[in-house]
């Protein structure tokens, strides 16, 4: 029997990863010399891990700036539409894999670094993961930049470059704790600070009116200075920029008015203006109301309109004029998109800019801002819409009050003339929301001075018509429309599953990878042993190797051939990990009950950070750890259940987690869930999906066929009418025996045998108020479950259904939804055609 190949081995066999040419891995391994002994001075002259990382970085960076250059230089000469992408998080990860896979070098850079007698895997850990974002909205993001490159749209993301990202979770007997995320510790190899594209931002002062118009004076500045990190499509030779500002002092600060003394302290306060963009909100659909962050939110959106606005004026029109000064065509040049409220203030500054400095009339400018903005829209919880004091508003951006007022006082008065003495209408789609105090509704903001406004998810965009914003529906309809959610391929198959992505490849070519919708093509295979065998090769492989991760770092026993039933994403309450938690414990019973019975195995993991100020999520990880403590520990279970929490998740961790995972769980109370983007990736990588009729699994359900998916539970029109009929939790939990005993065990301090009524405040919840009704759904969740343990015993029939999910894929690469952005909000087209490598004669 021939020895089974290395890791090496077996990458060198993957088509995907690209080829590698003999003069191709000289040149590497060539250039990885030049960077070593470059970042090598005299004072060192032995190498470490993290030395050999960074000559890699640089290597694989140095592939990346001609073709960067030729970008930005081919826009400059065509001057096309741009569309800037304004986000407040960026949830990238690590960037070197992606770059090798976009670039088509990873398997000559494998080679290479082989042939050096390194371990490419090891390199890779080195570097930190970019966590410029909570979950969802942050990675949605990022999968939105790499599909622009890929379809060469001209587009740019605009952030804030966080000293510290979202905090690195760890578990100290069993609850979280925060530590800061010092990623730019040793150096970030893929950014560029752009000094000279340094701008001001103004904060405080007052207002000033003037017979030639509207001056805001006695202002406080900051400076926003740029870096630039590239975006590389996939194999078009296009590469995109992602900036992001930092916060800056200016030189004068506070050192102008110092007297004797307080030069030293005057020196010490650059540290506030500084503190701008110094760490990430880490929370995740909660609004914090907090002054730092409404200057964060002005910071990103003051500096990137300038910047836009000097781009729109500098590019070349046609040949005739060198400088654009008509800012009347800025909406056939420029598009903006706003992910969520969090930069709405771009709506008044660019008001501020184009009446207060280019002196147009409000309704040119209205006229122009309205055509230029959009927003998307990320969730209809309530305690998530952004709603600012306007006292705070009144003393940090005095100017940008007087707009929104203005901004309003025409809106009221537009639907006054539609609805003639309707005044609870005009209190309910006012901008300003009065009250104990007042304070500014920024998602009637944006839908006010957007010409489109997008839900994720087709149930989302539906729910926002019907209830949230349905006086502004009524009023606007064209306005509103649906742009489902989906994920780039290339990190999330290509990258992070190349077993799976060749299997693929092998059947249907790997052009799927730009078009993911001929997946579809996999359907002829469905019943082909051989595809059927090598899909669950596959699966396990990638089990294996994610068993002996955990194996080491959680201490437990894993059982490779047990179903691998994962739940990662933020803990929050309406994402019901409490209804998982009421599963395990119900399948502890069972197996207690009857240990002789030939239960079905399973490995439950659940991950995911809480808001450090949520008290309730930090509750449920500790009652995770908890019952992991119990089962784990039971003799009489043995491997048929094991629990792990999984720790510190991240777009990392997402990256080994999903292509091992068997099942996903996507249990949110139907309605709640704005669309979910793990749920795609999951799907995508071979899980089967356990979940309710909310956000994306619906449109899973469709594209996959409704019987390859376990759905379960209410549907947004039943707990409508539970929500009317009043929900009782005590009724469920009197008339479902093993419900009642769950709750009896957490409630009695089972799971907490030194602290009894350590969970006696989420008892409580659950039975008195709970928003999410997650005893409504139990039964029928343990029945679904019911089915999943059973359908897992039969191998082939569990992999034929994993065949018709990944086949019913393609609908939710983010190619298709940028694709209809482009088209359907930002009037641009996008293409899959390559521009000239920097290498060819242009």
């Amino acid at each position: 029997m021939s020895k089974p190949l290395t890791d090496q081995e077996k990458r060198k066999q993957i088509s995907v990863r690209g080829l590698a040419g003999v003069e191709n891995v000289a040149d590497l391994k060539t250039n990885f010399n030049r960077h070593l002994h470059f970042t090598l001075v005299k004072d060192r002259n032995v190498a470490t891990k993290r030395d050999y990382y960074f000559a890699l970085a640089h290597t694989v960076r140095d592939h990346l700036v001609g073709r960067w250059i030729r970008t930005q230089q081919h826009y400059y000469e065509k001057d096309p539409k741009r569309v800037y992408y304004l986000s407040l998080e960026f949830y990238m990860g690590r960037t070197l894999q992606n770059t090798m896979v976009n670039l088509a070098l990873e398997n000559a850079c494998d080679e290479a670094i082989y042939q050096l007698g390194l371990d490419m895997e090891e390199l890779q850990d080195i570097e930190e993961d970019a966590g410029l974002g909570n979950g969802g909205l942050g990675r949605l993001a990022a999968c939105f930049l790499d599909s622009m490159a890929t379809l060469g749209l001209a587009a740019y993301g605009y952030g804030i470059r966080y000293e510290f990202g979202i905090f690195n979770q760890k578990i100290a007997n069993g609850w979280q704790v925060e530590e800061a995320d010092d990623w730019l510790r040793y150096g970030n190899p893929w950014e560029k600070a752009r000094p000279e594209y340094m701008r001001p931002v103004h904060f405080y002062g007052r207002v000033e009116h003037h017979p030639d118009g509207v001056k805001w004076v006695d202002t406080q500045v900051v400076l926003a200075l740029p870096y630039d990190t590239p975006v590389p499509g996939y194999r078009n030779n296009i590469v995109n920029t992602m900036r992001l500002w930092s916060a800056k002092a200016p030189c004068e600060f506070h050192l102008k008015d110092f007297n004797v003394g307080g030069y030293i302290q005057a020196v010490l306060d650059k540290n506030l203006a500084e503190n701008i963009s110094r760490v990430l909100y880490p929370n995740d659909n909660f609004f914090e109301g907090k002054e730092l962050r409404l200057k964060q939110e002005y910071f990103v959106v003051a500096a990137t309109l300038q910047d836009i606005i000097r781009r729109f004026k500098a590019s070349k029109f046609g040949s005739t004029e060198v400088v654009r000064m008509d800012l009347t065509t800025l909406p056939d040049k420029v598009a903006i998109q706003l992910n969520d409220t969090h930069p709405a203030m771009a709506i008044p500054e660019l008001m501020r800019i184009l009446v207060d400095d280019e002196k147009l009339t409000w309704d040119m400018a209205w006229d122009i801002t309205v055509r230029t903005c959009a927003y998307t829209n990320h969730t209809v919880l309530p305690e998530a819409l952004e709603r600012w004091p306007v006292d705070l508003f009144q003393n940090l951006l005095p100017r940008h009050l007087g707009i929104i007022y203005e901004i309003n006082r025409r809106h009221l008065e537009r639907i006054s003339a539609l609805y003639p003495g309707d005044h609870d209408r005009l209190r309910r789609m006012s901008l300003i929301e009065e009250g104990g105090q007042k304070k500014i509704n920024m998602a009637h903001l944006c839908i006010v001075g957007s010409h489109a406004v997008n839900g994720v998810a087709q149930i989302h965009s539906d729910i926002i018509k019907d209830t949230v914003f349905k006086d502004f529906y009524d009023v606007d309809p064209d306005k509103f429309q649906n742009k489902t959610n989906g994920i780039t391929p290339r990190r999330w198959l290509v990258m992070c599953n190349p077993g799976l992505a060749d299997v693929i490849a092998e059947r249907i070519g790997d052009d799927y990878i730009r078009d993911l919708s001929q997946l579809k093509n996999l359907l002829k295979f469905v019943d082909d042993d051989a595809f059927i065998r090598d899909i669950a090769k596959v699966k396990q492989e990638n089990k294996m190797k994610f068993a002996v991760q955990l194996e080491e770092q959680y201490k437990v026993k894993i059982n490779p051939n047990s179903m691998f039933d994962v739940q990662v994403k933020r803990i929050h309450e309406y994402k019901r990990q409490l209804m998982n938690c009421l599963h395990i414990i119900t399948l502890y019973n069972r197996i207690k009950k009857e240990p002789n019975k030939a239960w079905t195995p399973r490995t439950i993991m659940i991950g995911g950070k809480a808001a450090p100020g949520y008290h309730t999520a930090k509750m449920i990880i500790k009652l995770v750890t908890a019952i992991g403590e119990v089962v784990n520990n039971d003799s009489v279970v043995g491997d048929r259940l094991k629990v792990i929490f999984l720790e510190n998740y991240r777009v990392t961790l997402a990256e080994k987690v999903i292509p091992a995972a068997d099942l996903s769980e996507q249990i949110s109370t139907a309605g709640t869930e704005a669309s979910g983007t793990g749920n795609m990736k999951f799907m995508l990588n071979g899980a089967l999906t356990i979940g309710t009729m909310d956000g994306a699994n619906v449109e899973m359900a469709e594209e996959a066929g409704e019987e390859n998916l376990f759905i379960f539970g209410m549907r947004v029109k039943d707990v409508e009418a539970l929500d009317k009929k009043g929900y009782d939790a005590m009724e469920y939990y009197n008339r479902i025996p093993e419900l009642k005993q769950v709750i009896d065990q957490i409630s009695s301090g089972f799971f907490s045998p030194g602290e009894p009524d350590q969970f006696k405040d989420i008892v409580k919840m659950l039975m008195h108020h709970d928003r999410f009704k997650v005893f409504a759904d139990y039964e029928d969740y343990i029945k679904c479950q019911d089915k999943v343990s059973a359908l897992y015993k039969n191998t082939k029939e569990w992999t034929k259904m994993v065949i018709h999910n990944i086949a019913g894929c393609g609908k939710f690469s983010s190619d298709r939804t940028i694709a209809q952005y482009a088209r359907e909000i930002w009037g641009m087209e996008p293409s899959l055609e390559k521009i000239a490598a920097p290498d060819d004669p242009r």
